[in-house]
């Protein structure tokens, strides 16, 4: 088969498309012709040897995609052409990918293979964000930072699907009108005085700030309402300073950690999880910017068009 590798850890140019060997099924694994995979941050940081990997030289990064069963292995409940789709199987860089059992996903008819892979991964995250880490309340005011970002923009959705006000953070024009156009009731620049914008707006503070660059942590807290929660799932912007329990105490505020792996414990539990956001997007509550695609081929070009910034939703690599 065909792959994206790396065998050294460093730039885009470390990348290389080669013949490499087809996986070899393991029992409870399928066997998926991939047909659309999603690129992600974390595939960057893998490149980079920054990030958790796994398998030996040459590596092979990504874990979402969507494709047809090339193999059911005998397993129950799939066959040969079954479409399906995944967002935590590594490897996935690649047109045969070995998925577990456990982590296919059945793609109903009325959802493109395109769609899974720019949805599932961001929108599981974005997901579990606003109903597991804040269970998120109508009336409630949420503040998104990057919020014309993959997650951001179906993260802003859902808490506006659930009843929230919306104040979303972007670094530019261009991304304030995405955000805008995702829902988000006010969106605010990281170049102005945005802190106090936002207590303009929430003199008490708002009730929940999702953080996912990091740097901005302290930030997050001081925009945040006596009892309120920051929510810390990404260090985009770089390491987040040390916060001060005694701050916690004092204020009543809650730093609630939150990563997608351990919320996706189980096939039933991806499983509704994903036809949830299925159902969100059949009924057009929830809208998935088209995606920007590449061949998997000319994975070097789609990763430096992600590390530009310059992308606001989803990359694809097309086998």
């Amino acid at each position: 088969m065909k792959a994206l590798t790396f065998s050294r850890f460093g730039t885009s140019d470390v990348l290389e498309y080669k013949e490499v060997a087809d996986p070899v099924l393991r029992p409870g694994e399928l066997l998926v012709e991939m047909t659309s995979i999603g690129l992600n941050f974390a595939d960057i940081y893998r490149r980079k040897g920054t990030y958790h990997l796994k398998g030996e030289p040459p590596y092979i990064a990504g874990y979402e995609g969507a494709g047809i069963v090339a193999d059911s292995n005998h397993l129950p409940g799939f066959k040969k052409g079954d479409r399906v789709a995944f967002a935590d199987v590594p490897f996935a860089n690649a047109t045969l990918v070995s998925v577990p059992v456990t982590h296919a996903i059945p793609l109903p008819e009325d959802i493109s293979f395109d769609t899974a892979a720019a949805v599932l991964l961001q929108g599981l995250t974005a997901h579990y964000l606003a109903t597991d880490s804040h269970k998120t309340q109508p009336g409630e005011t949420a503040l998104i930072h990057a919020a014309a970002g993959g997650v951001g923009q179906l993260l802003t959705q859902i808490c506006k699907l659930l009843g929230a006000h919306v104040i979303g953070l972007t670094s530019s024009a261009i991304k304030k009108e995405i955000a805008l156009l995702q829902g988000a009731d006010q969106v605010l620049l990281y170049g102005e005085d945005w802190k106090q914008a936002v207590l303009d707006n929430c003199p008490a503070g708002v009730d929940v700030v999702y953080d996912s660059v990091g740097s901005t942590l302290e930030d997050s807290f001081s925009v945040t309402r006596t009892c309120g929660q920051v929510v810390f799932f990404g260090m985009a912007g770089g390491n987040p300073p040390l916060v001060d329990p005694a701050m916690l105490m004092d204020t009543s505020k809650t730093l609630t950690g939150g990563d997608l792996w351990n919320y996706l414990t189980s096939g039933e539990e991806r499983i509704k999880r994903a036809h949830q956001l299925f159902e969100w997007i059949r009924s057009k509550q929830l809208q998935v910017a088209t995606p920007a695609t590449f061949k998997l081929s000319d994975g070097k070009a789609a990763h430096d068009f992600l590390e530009s910034r310059k992308s606001t939703g989803k990359i694809l690599l097309i086998p």
